[in-house]
Parts: C-alpha cells; sequence; structure tokens
C-alpha cells in the first residue's frame, strides 16, 4: 500500500515562483505516494481545493511580519489535517521559520520529518535571531534534509552541522512548459521585432535585493554592443528600480504570464542572471533559461548552486560578484563570439536535460524517500493517531 506524503509549504499553484513549481511538481510526479499539500491561502479564506489530483488544504494567514505571514489557527488546523492524513512523511519546504515550532510539535512519533531545504535565511536579523533557536531543533529532529545542490552544503549554512543526514536533490524544470510549441515562433518574432531585432539581454524574475537586478542596471554603461534590456517581473524594489534607470536601453516589461515566458527566453540572446546573495540558492529561472538556449551571465556566489547549474566557460561566463564592468565586458564577449555562444547554447540545454528536469529530479526524490522505510515496503495499518 502506498505510502503518504504531506508536503508544508508557503503557498501551492496557481502561485508563481521556484519553490512553488518544485511542491507541484513533487506533488503530482511522486506516484508512489499519496501526496497531499498544507499551504497559506490567499484570498484569506481557509478551504480545501484539489489540483489535478492532489487535495491541497489552504490555511488564511492572519498577519504578515516580514514577508513571513502568520495565521494564528495554523496549529489547530495542521493538527487536524495530520489527524486526518495520516502522513508517513511530513515534507517541510525551508525556509518558514513561523512553522519550525508548530512542525516539531506535531510531527508524530511514527512519521518520518523531511526538509526540503531551498536557502538559508540570508540578513539575519532581530526577526532570525529571536527564531533561530526553533530552527537548529527542527534541523536536529529532521530525519532527512534535502538540499538542492552540494554547494549549499557549505560551512556557511545551517544544514552544514547535520551534513551526515543531508542528501542531494537537484531541482528541476517542467520541461512540458518550455518545449517549443505551435504558434511560438510567430509570438518570438513579435517580440523581436519590437526590438528591431537588436541583441536581447532578458533579466526575469522577483524585484528584490538578492537579484542583484541595480548590477546589471550598472553595468548597462559599460555594455558597447547595440541592444536592448528587458526586465520582466516585478517585485518590492520595482520603483526604485526605474527610477534609477537613465538609459533608453532598458525597458521593463512587468509579469510575463507563463504561457508567453519559454517565448521571451528564446527571443533572448543572453540571459542575465544577476542574483548576488546565497539567498538565491539554485536558479530555476536560470534552467529554464539554458534549456531554451539563452545563454546566461553569473556572478560567483560562495556557497549557491547557481555556479553549479551554469558552469563557467562550459554552459555560461561567470564573473566576480559585484564587477558590473566585467558583467558588461562578459556579455560583449558572448555577442562578439558567436562560436563560442552557440558552444554555450548547446551545452547548457544538454546540462539541463541530463541534471535539472523535474522527471529526473522526482526519481532521485523517490529513491531517497522510499529508503527512510528500508525494511517496510507496505503501509503500516493503524489507528488513528492522537496528535498532541
Amino acid at each position: 500500500m502506498k505510502k503518504t506524503i504531506l508536503q508544508i509549504a508557503k503557498y501551492y499553484y496557481p502561485v508563481e515562483g521556484g519553490i512553488e513549481t518544485v511542491t507541484k511538481y513533487m506533488a503530482e510526479g511522486l506516484t508512489a505516494f499519496n501526496n497531499y499539500v498544507v499551504c497559506f491561502s490567499q484570498d484569506g479564506i481557509t478551504r480545501m481545493d484539489t489540483v489535478n489530483g492532489v487535495k491541497v488544504y489552504r490555511i488564511a494567514p492572519s498577519i504578515k511580519i516580514s514577508s513571513q505571514d502568520i495565521a494564528f489557527s495554523y496549529y489547530y488546523y495542521l493538527k487536524k489535517i495530520i489527524y486526518e492524513v495520516q502522513p508517513d512523511i511530513i515534507l517541510l519546504h525551508c525556509p518558514n521559520p513561523y512553522l519550525y515550532p508548530i512542525t516539531s510539535k506535531l510531527t508524530p512519533p511514527d512519521t518520518k520529518l523531511v526538509l526540503l531545504w531551498h536557502s538559508d535565511i540570508i540578513g539575519k536579523g532581530l526577526i532570525y535571531h529571536l527564531t533561530s533557536i526553533f530552527e537548529k531543533r527542527i534541523l536536529k529532529k529532521a530525519d532527512l534534509i534535502l538540499a538542492t545542490s552540494p554547494n549549499y552544503i557549505h560551512p556557511s549554512s545551517p544544514i552544514y552541522s547535520y551534513r551526515d543526514k543531508v542528501r542531494v536533490i537537484p531541482n528541476g524544470i517542467i520541461k512540458s512548459d518550455f518545449q517549443w510549441k505551435l504558434g511560438d515562433e510567430s509570438v518570438v518574432e513579435d517580440i523581436r521585432r519590437m526590438y528591431h531585432h537588436k541583441k536581447i539581454i532578458f533579466f526575469v524574475g522577483r524585484h528584490a535585493a538578492y537579484k542583484g537586478i541595480n548590477y546589471l542596471i550598472e553595468a548597462e554603461k559599460y555594455i558597447k554592443s547595440d541592444c536592448i534590456i528587458l526586465i520582466g517581473g516585478r517585485g518590492p524594489e520595482t520603483e526604485n528600480l526605474k527610477k534609477s534607470t537613465k538609459s533608453e536601453r532598458i525597458k521593463f516589461v512587468g509579469r510575463i504570464p507563463n504561457e508567453y515566458l519559454r517565448c521571451y527566453y528564446y527571443a533572448s540572446d543572453i540571459f542575465a542572471f544577476t542574483s548576488c546573495t546565497k539567498q538565491e540558492a539554485f536558479g530555476i529561472a536560470l534552467a529554464e533559461a539554458m534549456y531554451c538556449g539563452s545563454v546566461p551571465v553569473t556572478f560567483t556566489i560562495e556557497g549557491s548552486g547557481v555556479n553549479w547549474v551554469s558552469i563557467n566557460g562550459q554552459t555560461g561566463e561567470e564573473v566576480p560578484l559585484g564587477d558590473v564592468k566585467a558583467y558588461a565586458a562578459a556579455i560583449d564577449k558572448l555577442l562578439r563570439k558567436k562560436d563560442l555562444y552557440y558552444k554555450y547554447a548547446s551545452a547548457g540545454k544538454d546540462r539541463i536535460v541530463d541534471m535539472f528536469t523535474s522527471e529526473k529530479s522526482n526519481i532521485e526524490t523517490d529513491k531517497v524517500l522510499q529508503g527512510l522505510y528500508p525494511e517496510d515496503t507496505s503501509k503500516k495499518m493503524y489507528k488513528k493517531r492522537n496528535v498532541v
């Protein structure tokens, strides 16, 4: 009989984002398990719905503190859900410090606790110091910790002290979302025509400090090639970034609907992946762009998986962190040397297909989770547990 996984995440589809993408393809792709998801709702209503066969419990937040949703009723609802679902495995997507003490307290003794460590908490201000004790406790209690790259098992990360129970499970892209489809050719041509067939440097992502968009804006001054820079997405830094932009070569294109995102990747020549801290632990957008043949330019980020997804001198160019002149020079180099550009583009797609797809990620995750029960291939029959 199948075992049951209860994933605890911040949000779930149709919310867009790297962690949400991973949560969704795991819930839908780990078919050897029964899958359930708990997350925060975004419409202020606590409810349950079903998405592509996955039952999703959405809990309405009461307040938000430093971008962290908090629901005063979360303990009550999670206790009720655990009693109903009877999970064999609780998989918590981290970071989510508000849920560390709740999940730790409510995980039954015979349920395996797995942490999928998407990123450390960066900045480590007052709020982190107040919650770090709960982070340490849940790391200690966890039966298994999943890191998204070997680079992240680094002395600067809290998971390093627990590396004996850390396994690497790379994130992946959903290939079907980025494969060339009927009608894409005309959309790609429309994008190129809109910008007079100039070379396109493309960024897409949340407009937050760790994404380093300010470096791209600064680097524009030193790019000698005739090109246009498209900045997709939005976020808390959008208006400040627009105010700091003086060049006509930089265009803010706003949120790009999922059904058109691949066309922007295919239309672009260079993918400007300017993330600048370990908060960018992997880079789903980086992998998506590489799959579509857009060659990346990245910064060196110690302890981040970014420089494992794209390999300097093989699939793209990597420059010292914050060096905007070197960043501009790398872009010019790629636009000037066509043979090198096409070599990187081909190798980049091959690397994603070989290592970073949702199918491959799910296969590896399945093996690791099944390994939590090496001598037990069938689900135990037991009565409803009391969750304290």
